[in-house]
């Protein structure tokens, strides 16, 4: 494979130089507070700074569909690049809003070292092609490396922290490993976003300042796809990817249970246990459930149902929840906090706390069975997201922030980065 760096050297030259580079010809939305005291904002930048989103993988997702929202956000604000590992429509949605992709090849979920070095170097090529002012890194995977690689080039990378991989309900080994490198990393991160009040909690534990750490809802556009939650109950919906933490298996269960007349389950995702599901599916509710794989119009689906579910065992601030909210539909969910900020601790929605299935069958068939509280709920539900979870608010307290980290980078270093150093010998 080529050098990244020898194929893309100038920054104007995006279209033809890089094949996974890719420019269109034509450019193409909660609650969102900052948590340290609020500083003057500088002025906007000119020529606008170059933003580097970097993400595990462009799949189907809430940190994907995150940074898809951000991109529109701050379309007239930023130069954008996307980069990320694997196949998927966050390219096709980033292309769409004037934003230049970058598919890293060697970039994946998986846990071998020697495939993350390869990533890592891989990276490293790329951000000194693209010469970013700075980095956002989502995921894991990508904020690790995106965060060494900021330190090595000089690049400060912004951390969008879409849920901490070591609270008390993940396996132990993950706990130990996920706490052991964001601490390390901490330190290296000019920025720490965090997605809900939960999350900036658990960043207190770690080595940043509390200046540094700040917590910005998550947003979505609107849509003109609105559901009837007062008609009969014939769809529940899961949105959802098919592997831990997701609890698809819980809700399957308490489906079958609750044995609704004339309702069918839809689970809409990819992951893992798609098979393994519906083979539970089939036994407990055969014809009942249907496993629609990877959905692009979730909207559209969301309007069909008349319930939305979400099963869990631990959460960040999920963007399908707010996604049902937008919908207009009555919400039953895992009782976590992230989710309680959501939906003001259950007054727009229904909070379970843990996987028993017969709680949940309870309640499922008791929402199911009470047309006035699905309508109540739903309403309450789209009047919340409508005040608190646009996509405005998040993309301009996003764009403080970014602000407020290239106008530090400028007063402690006003000479190029060694990034661009490098690409211009």
């Amino acid at each position: 494979m080529a050098e990244v760096s020898q194929l893309y050297t100038r920054a104007e030259s995006y279209n033809h130089e890089l094949p996974l580079l890719t420019k269109p010809e034509t450019p193409r939305s909660s609650y969102a507070g900052l948590e340290s005291p609020i500083c003057p904002v500088p002025p906007p930048l000119s020529p606008p700074p170059r933003i580097a989103y970097l993400i595990t993988n462009a799949e189907i997702g809430g940190a994907q569909t995150h940074v898809a929202d951000l991109l529109n956000g701050l379309r007239d604000r930023i130069d954008a690049v996307v980069l990320a590992g694997g196949e998927g429509p966050l390219f096709t949605s980033a292309q769409a809003s004037g934003a230049k992709t970058v598919q890293l090849s060697l970039l994946d979920n998986t846990l071998s070292p020697w495939r993350a070095l390869a990533a890592f170097k891989q990276l490293i090529s790329a951000l000194r092609a693209t010469r970013p002012d700075l980095i956002h890194a989502h995921s894991a995977k990508a904020s690790a490396l995106g965060r060494v690689a900021g330190w090595l080039l000089g690049i400060p990378v912004v951390y969008t922290v879409h849920g901490f991989a070591f609270k008390a309900a993940a396996p132990a080994r993950q706990r130990v490993v996920a706490r052991m490198i964001e601490w390390l990393l901490a330190p290296l991160t000019a920025r720490m976003i965090c997605v809900a009040q939960a999350e900036r909690a658990m960043a207190d534990t770690l080595p940043i300042s509390p200046a540094r750490v700040q917590v910005i809802h998550n947003g979505i556009a609107d849509s003109t796809h609105l559901a009837t939650p007062g008609a009969p109950v014939r769809r529940v919906v899961m949105v959802a990817r098919l592997r831990a933490p997701k609890r698809a298996d819980t809700l399957i269960r308490a489906f079958a249970r609750a044995a609704l007349p004339d309702c069918e389950l839809i689970l809409a995702g990819e992951g893992p246990q798609l098979a393994s599901l519906q083979a539970l599916a089939d036994t407990l509710a055969p014809g009942r459930v249907r496993l629609y794989g990877g959905v692009t119009d979730i909207p559209a689906l969301l309007a069909s149902a008349q319930i939305f579910a979400l099963a869990s065992d631990h959460e960040g601030f999920p963007i399908s929840v707010l996604e049902a909210m937008r919908a207009r539909l009555p919400v039953i969910a895992s009782d976590l906090p992230g989710i309680r900020e959501q939906l003001a601790d259950g007054g727009c929605g229904c909070l379970i706390p843990g996987t028993d299935e017969q709680l949940w069958a309870s309640v499922l068939a008791g929402l199911a069975g009470n047309r006035e509280q699905r309508e109540t709920l739903g309403n309450c539900a789209r009047e919340r997201w409508e005040r608190h979870f646009g996509v405005a608010p998040m993309a301009n307290a996003t764009w403080q922030v970014y602000q407020r980290v290239l106008a530090d980078k400028k007063q402690a270093h006003p000479r190029q980065h060694p990034s661009k150093q490098a690409s211009n010998e």
